[in-house]
């Protein structure tokens, strides 16, 4: 028992040294795990809108739930914008410009920073913001605080192109190029469980797990194993850790993505999603970008019949509302749902680097694992029987062609992993504590630590 002991804390001292190479190399000069590729700003053409549903589509800034004036209670919702660096035209000498929904003046703000950072001395300016006066449709977002028409204070119509992109950066909900006089922006109601909510995948959305077959994320437990994509380019069958969000009755709103050869995946739009311009990329090349940003024409990786995995075309981007969200996190960091390849991360648009935050999660769950490996061990020795569960080990690779890029499933092979009574009870109590309602404490930290240390930009609005 002793030398077993040692032996337990040698490994974890060992892992631990790795660990702190690791976290060396990730924060230092050159291409680390923090590196994020800076995204070039293309203008929006007139008359474009983003996302390309209507405005008052559940994709978009959603359904408009009433005027507001101010006799009504819904008024002490709305909050005054006296941010300095924005012109508010105020035509009508009410202050009505100056109030919106803290969603809408959150964006505001944002926009007001990036529009003096891009252009020196020039400031955003608002001409239309709250509408208290009955001048737009009945449906109108004006009215309840939630639309802004905007221009820049130097009132030079070719930035506005780039004026719209920047608000489609900054968050707004929905951005339209109107006018060759404005831009309109639009956000969702602050109550919205899409606005508070982070990225997910819906209950009924099915993985591939180890041994054959399939299972739905409502039904999938830590410890369970599903095919993923390792950061080498392997076909795995990776564990999963735990459920960075999970909850059963949730109500939100999905994106629907439909490839060329019939796979649909449904994910919030916070959730990130690698996406290519071209199909002829290698799989290294696909970005991870919010699912917000796909696109009818973008190419996403499927696993395609014969366990092929090779890139399919986006035709269609829809929106359904949906009860249940659950975001499985994976050792890998990614995973394939209905077939088609996502991250398990989710609000930061960087894949690695939010996979190197998770570093300590998969040091811990290593650890575990010889813990409990040395336990299993010490159950046979003193007698105790148990079946084995033969799993797929990571073993299969992928290889690019012509076509697209291929996995050899001839090299899968397997290997012996034994199940004690104690690791059972442990997965039955994490079945049991499905119905609990949480998002993961670790994530919580490191989404308060990235709001404090890392750009803005980097976080889904």
């Amino acid at each position: 028992m002793k030398q077993s002991w040692w032996a337990r804390l040698a490994l974890l001292g060992l892992l631990a040294v790795c660990t702190c190479v690791w976290l060396v190399q990730g924060c230092g000069p050159g291409p680390g795990y923090g590196t994020r590729r800076p995204r070039k700003l293309t203008p929006m053409h007139y008359k474009q809108f983003v996302p390309n549903f209507s405005e008052n589509n559940l994709g978009a800034s959603g359904r408009a739930e009433g005027k507001i004036t101010r006799n009504s209670e819904r008024f002490n919702e709305l909050v005054c914008n006296y941010n300095t660096d924005i012109v508010f035209k105020d035509e009508e000498n009410t202050n009505a410009d100056r109030f919106m929904t803290k969603r809408c003046k959150d964006c505001l703000n944002r926009l007001a920073i990036a529009v003096m950072n891009l252009w020196p001395g020039v400031h955003l300016r608002v001409t239309e913001a709250w509408d208290e006066d009955g001048h737009h449709p009945a449906d109108s977002l004006h009215y309840e605080g939630r639309a802004v028409d905007i221009t820049t204070d130097d009132r030079k119509t070719e930035k506005y192109g780039l004026l719209a992109q920047l608000a489609v950066e900054a968050g707004f909900d929905w951005v339209h190029y109107e006018s060759k006089y404005h831009i309109h922006c639009s956000v969702k109601a602050d109550h919205s469980v899409t606005v508070e909510k982070g990225g997910c995948f819906p209950g009924w959305a099915r993985v591939s797990i180890a041994g054959g077959g399939q299972k739905t994320l409502s039904s999938l437990a830590p410890g369970d194993r599903i095919m993923a994509l390792s950061g080498t380019g392997h076909l795995v069958f990776s564990q999963v850790l735990l459920f960075l969000h999970r909850d059963q009755e949730s109500r939100s709103t999905f994106l629907t993505l439909e490839t060329e050869d019939g796979h649909r995946l449904s994910l919030t739009p916070r959730h990130l999603v690698f996406l290519a311009p071209r199909d002829e990329l290698c799989h290294s090349e696909y970005q991870a970008q919010f699912a917000s940003r796909a696109k009818t024409g973008d190419y996403v990786l499927v696993r395609g019949p014969g366990g092929r995995v090779q890139p399919s075309r986006i035709l269609a981007v829809s929106v359904e509302e949906g009860v249940g969200v659950y975001a499985p996190l994976t050792e890998d960091g990614t995973l394939f749902v209905d077939g088609v390849l996502a991250s398990s991360y989710a609000l930061v648009e960087d894949h690695r680097l939010a996979h190197w935050a998770f570093g300590p999660v998969r040091l811990l769950s290593s650890f575990n694992q010889l813990l409990w490996g040395e336990m299993a061990e010490e159950w046979q020795a003193a007698g105790a029987t148990t079946a084995p569960v033969k799993t797929p080990s990571r073993g299969s690779t992928l290889v690019h062609g012509k076509a697209g890029i291929y996995v050899n499933n001839d090299t899968l092979k397997t290997q012996g992993n034994w199940t004690v009574p104690l690791r059972m009870d442990i997965k039955e109590k994490h079945s049991l504590q499905r119905q609990v309602s949480h998002v993961h404490w670790y994530a919580r930290l490191l989404y308060s630590f990235g709001r404090m240390f890392l750009d803005s930009e980097a976080f889904h609005p």
